[in-house]
């Protein structure tokens, strides 16, 4: 949500695609690699902060570590990035859904407080990210969890999306902890960020945001779903602010 703009802008017009490596993209390496386009779709997930319990992060890291080795590949090795990037494509890509699966896994079962689950602070969030849809992004599909969000989106520039994130994160934590009479973080530092790269793929992505409560076994007002229902063909012309 964040500022109000004293006029609203002209109404936000992408040409919404999959990933187009023909075009110009932006990689920036933080803790995590974080590709950006221009009217792409990007698969966002951010969490709260006492989400994965340090036992559970070990458990991940030693299971990725398990798959690497099984695949002749030292996970201690400096350049183990590297050696994955030269697999066959088949086998670099199950291991990306591999150790992706298994983090989405944990996630929903729900560990730490999961204050979202009560519906004021899951609107709170949800109305954060529809407020500036058709201003600053394109906003398709998202689903607001207990401990974690998901959501589908695109932006108008290479630098736009982490700022955005930021935003939001920002904004939110700050009503959430006002809320609940709480200081300190309430968001993970870092969130993954996907680029679509299919419209097969962003299909995937749409049904995973849409089953991902009851995966997770949760009740109707347990969590916060949307969906606009936008395709990658043509130009979307979002209707706010027209």
């Amino acid at each position: 949500m964040g500022e109000v703009p004293s006029k609203r802008p002209a109404p936000l017009e992408l040409p919404l695609q999959a990933f187009d490596p023909l075009q110009e993209y932006k990689v920036l390496d933080r803790r995590l690699p974080h590709w950006s386009q221009r009217g792409t779709i990007c698969f966002i997930t951010f969490r709260t902060w006492d989400s994965m319990p340090a036992r559970v992060v070990a458990g991940w890291l030693a299971e990725r570590k398990a798959w690497l080795r099984r695949h002749g590949i030292d996970p201690a090795c400096a350049d183990w990035e590297a050696r994955l990037r030269a697999l066959p494509n088949d086998l670099a890509g199950r291991f990306a859904r591999y150790v992706s699966d298994r983090w989405n896994e944990q996630l929903d079962a729900l560990h730490g407080g999961c204050v979202l689950r009560q519906p004021a602070l899951a609107r709170i969030v949800g109305d954060s990210l529809c407020h500036f849809d058709g201003d600053r992004y394109v906003l398709a599909d998202y689903v607001v969890m207990p401990n974690h969000v998901h959501l589908l989106a695109a932006f108008p520039d290479e630098d736009a999306m982490l700022g955005q994130c930021q935003s939001w994160k920002h904004y939110t934590a700050r009503q959430i902890n006002r809320a609940l009479g709480c200081k300190g973080r309430f968001w993970q530092q870092d969130g993954f960020d996907h680029l679509v790269r299919s419209a097969e793929a962003f299909d995937h992505y749409r049904r995973y945001i849409a089953d991902n409560p009851a995966k997770a076994r949760l009740r109707p007002g347990e969590y916060v779903h949307e969906s606009k229902r936008l395709g990658l063909s043509g130009t979307i012309r979002s209707s706010r602010g027209a």
